[in-house]
């Protein structure tokens, strides 16, 4: 009995010992991404299962994620082995504790995604993982009024606006659909769109001659966007009932518009100016923490993680695109393949010029974006003065600065400290 009970023992410790020499075997994927139950059952069932390591994916969120890194950090050892996370999380870490990723021969095909990446420094600090943006749209029926010689893939500030006044023009009616509503997404358009274009910043360039340019060019383009625009939130509604031909959103807030009607709307980059092809990237990326347990097996989920087969699993289970070349299957809907393309031209254009979603505000986050919202009703709406408007907003903008201590984000200079408004 007792040799039994012993053997027992022997077979219940050995059990145990091998469930947790299992349970280390998987990588442990600490992720700020994917959060919903949905994605992140979809991430363990659909993506990450084909790796032959095991994955344990965790979802967290941004607090408590960043909080367990940097004890794991600071104690020298840990079990995290690959992160998961989006730029403006990364840009807030020391480089000096993550892995150089060099090595793995793998990057986006957006250099300013892998410039970005690099976190200051000269090598790979993460590696671009998926991506999601805002785009333009528009009804076919508007392409005849292209500028002569215009690119709808390369298009300018000044051909946009030439465009909405031909197609104001040919029809009698203004057509261009700006989300301008309540529920409106246009502090991202101010934000990671008209200021890197025109000025190549947002916070040290906010009151700028060059901000005055770009405020003078929205407004002629607001000489040609439908009134109604202060009403339009998600500008998939104003596609199908065609109040607007041409107009700037999310991709999800585009979608409806493309799956109903996939072969009457086409999607593109949005349009260039000055200082480039400012776009909003919802950028996320994979790391490796310097305490990951196991560098081997982390280093090769991250290549898995880059492989094109994986990006479009991951691309049906959390709607972020690729940012590797990887070709869409015939099974995507319609506005997964028409905003994807947009997407990847607008993040691998020469001329792309990243506004990177604000970071380090906290709280005042809110209060950030409503500087950039009430600079365009003042302007815009009320007609007021564009430089005086600017002075006006730029004491409340160099307030939430100093308060939050926020350093500069893309494409603003980096800054020690606060992001000075200059």
């Amino acid at each position: 009995m007792t040799l039994r009970l012993n053997l027992a023992g022997a077979v219940s410790g050995l059990a145990v010992l091998c469930t947790g020499v299992a349970a280390q075997a998987e990588v442990l994927f600490w992720s700020t991404q994917a959060r919903p139950v949905e994605e992140a059952q979809a991430m363990r069932e659909n993506v990450l299962a084909g790796f032959a390591d095991g994955v344990d994916y965790q979802p967290n969120e941004e607090g408590p994620w960043l909080t367990r890194l940097q004890a794991e950090i600071q104690a020298g050892s840990g079990s995290i082995g690959v992160l998961g996370a989006l730029e403006g999380n990364f840009a807030a870490i020391d480089p000096e504790t993550l892995v150089d990723l060099d090595e793995l021969g793998v990057k986006s095909t957006s250099d300013t995604y892998n410039s970005l990446a690099m976190l200051g420094t000269d090598s790979m600090q993460f590696l671009p993982w998926m991506q999601a943006s805002y785009i333009m749209a528009a009804n076919k029926e508007a392409l005849q009024y292209l500028p002569e010689g215009a690119d709808i893939d390369a298009l300018t500030y000044d051909q946009l606006i030439e465009w909405a006044a031909n197609v104001h023009e040919g029809v009698g009616q203004p057509k261009f659909g700006f989300p301008a509503g309540p529920k409106g997404l246009k502090h991202r358009f101010f934000q990671g769109y008209l200021y890197p274009s025109f000025t190549n910043g947002v916070v040290r360039t906010f009151a700028s001659p060059e901000a005055v340019t770009a405020w003078q060019k929205f407004l002629e383009l607001w000489e040609h966007t439908n009134p109604a625009s202060t009403n339009f939130s998600f500008m998939q509604e104003q596609l199908l009932s065609g109040d607007a031909w041409i107009v700037f959103d999310h991709t999800s807030r585009l979608a409806q518009a493309f799956n109903d009607r996939p072969d009457d709307f086409v999607a593109f980059p949005a349009p260039a100016g000055p200082t480039g092809r400012g776009f909003m990237p919802v950028l996320a990326g994979i790391a490796i923490p310097s305490t990951a347990p196991d560098m081997d097996a982390a280093k090769e989920l991250v290549k898995y993680l880059m492989q094109p087969e994986t990006q479009i699993a991951t691309l049906r289970a959390t709607n972020f695109f690729p940012v590797v070349e990887a070709e869409l299957p015939d099974d995507m809907p319609p506005s997964v393949k028409a905003a994807g393309a947009a997407v990847a031209k607008m993040s691998a254009s020469p001329d792309a010029n990243p506004g990177m979603l604000p970071s380090g505000l906290g709280e005042k986050s809110g209060d950030f974006s409503r500087i950039y919202v009430d600079t365009f009703e003042r302007i815009v709406l009320a007609g007021q003065p564009i430089e005086q408007v600017l002075e006006d907003q730029k004491k409340q903008l160099m307030a939430i600065m100093e308060e939050t201590g926020a350093p500069c984000w893309a494409p603003d200079a980096p800054s020690d400290g606060a992001c000075p408004v200059e």
